[in-house]
């Protein structure tokens, strides 16, 4: 038995869910060197983000930077992330809060990167996209910058340069939206590595998402959107908060499974 299917066998025996996916992503950071492949093979078995010891990710098929301590972004964001692709007008403005590795953002910039420059290759292009995002945690703030995001750090929309308010077509984030009593049921090590502040969004797990929907209005354009990632019976709950607040046009995302995965509304100004 070669090194990888040892391997392989190792991170399958340890519930692993993509054993040989791992092994190889695990093989290709040791480079041949078999101590720090134990190393690193360690890590894992105790619970360790695969992306924090490879310091990579694919996101949308983006090779992101993930640094040690910065949240990890999930596969099941990548469809609101293409969602927010759709939703970004050509020279727009879009605010990605809790952007941890700026992953969002990334995508966002690379698809008007590639709008505008199809549109130059026929026809006089307008100008590029603007792309900010924000996070409370420094560490997270210097990560997504490394993958070219521009990035303040700070509380959501508090950092965000003054000069934005009313002029933003797409807010989006994947917010923490946990309920407290359901942070016990976190896929195993979850919150032996990962802080809770990434997942607690309070009792019912709408706090944080109350308080986009509130503070977003000073920031959007009329008919600007915003989308969020949820889960479970959270847009319920979010009903009276998007009337009230003026929000119009709110659809639901569910994924293949028909699962609630999130949240897209526009505000009517």
């Amino acid at each position: 038995m070669d090194r990888l299917d040892t391997l392989v066998s190792t991170l399958s025996s340890a519930g692993f869910v993509a054993p040989e996916e791992e092994a190889r992503e695990l093989l290709a950071r040791a480079g041949g060197d078999d101590a720090l492949l134990d190393i690193l093979v360690g890590r894992r078995l105790m619970g360790e983000p695969l992306a924090w010891i490879t310091g990579r990710i694919a996101f949308c098929g983006l090779e992101l930077r993930v640094d040690p301590g910065v949240y990890v972004p999930r596969w099941q964001t990548e469809q609101l992330a293409r969602r927010a692709v759709e939703l970004l007008p050509p020279a727009g403005v879009a605010v990605d809060l809790c952007t941890g590795t700026g992953a969002i953002a990334r995508v966002l910039i690379a698809a008007q990167a590639g709008a505008h420059a199809h549109a130059q290759a026929h026809t006089q292009a307008q100008g590029a996209a603007r792309v900010v995002a924000t996070d409370t945690d420094q560490r997270a703030v210097s990560c997504a910058r490394a993958n070219g995001v521009e990035t303040y750090c700070g509380d959501l929309f508090a950092p965000l340069p003054p000069n934005l308010e009313g002029h933003v077509d797409l807010v989006v984030g994947v917010v923490p939206y946990v309920p407290t009593p359901a942070l016990d049921l976190l896929q195993r090590d979850t919150l032996t590595f990962e802080s809770p502040l990434s997942y607690d969004g309070g009792p019912d797990g709408t706090d944080i998402l109350r308080r986009v929907l509130t503070e977003s209005p000073r920031f959007l354009r009329s008919g600007g959107a915003v989308l969020v990632e949820l889960g479970g019976e959270e847009a319920d709950a979010l009903n009276g908060d998007l009337s009230r607040l003026g929000y119009v046009d709110v659809a639901v995302l569910l994924d293949e499974d028909d699962d609630v995965r999130g949240l897209e509304a526009t505000w009517s100004g």
